[in-house]
């Protein structure tokens, strides 16, 4: 594998493991504000389960994505990359799907 392949998955990961970080941290951001939308309108919703879900999602992105950079095998590299890539995905799918729940919720209350 040629040298910029290489730097290409590194590159991936990095964006992968900054941005899985940094979207933690928004989930439990939501989380707290969800919190005190329940407490203020007295009405409990699910969204807050499915953030902490989501949450987890962006955590074992962030790890497999570091992980991946700490690897020193090209291929496992790649392999560890496509899958933490893959969660990452399924992370962002969920978070619109929480998105539309919550302004579902919200404008239901």
């Amino acid at each position: 594998m040629t040298g910029r392949n290489k730097l290409l998955g590194e590159d991936t990961c990095v964006h992968i493991f900054t941005v899985s970080a940094a979207m933690v941290g928004v989930c439990l951001t939501v989380i707290g504000l969800l919190r005190v939308v329940v407490s203020i309108r007295k009405a409990d919703t699910f969204a807050d389960d499915l953030l902490a879900a989501d949450a987890v999602f962006f955590l074992t992105s962030c790890l497999l994505a570091y992980w991946a950079l700490r690897s020193r095998s090209v291929a496992r590299m790649h392999r560890v990359e496509r899958f933490a890539d893959a969660i990452f995905i399924l992370a962002l799918l969920l978070m619109v799907g929480v998105c539309c729940f919550i302004t579902f919720a919200i404008a239901v209350m």
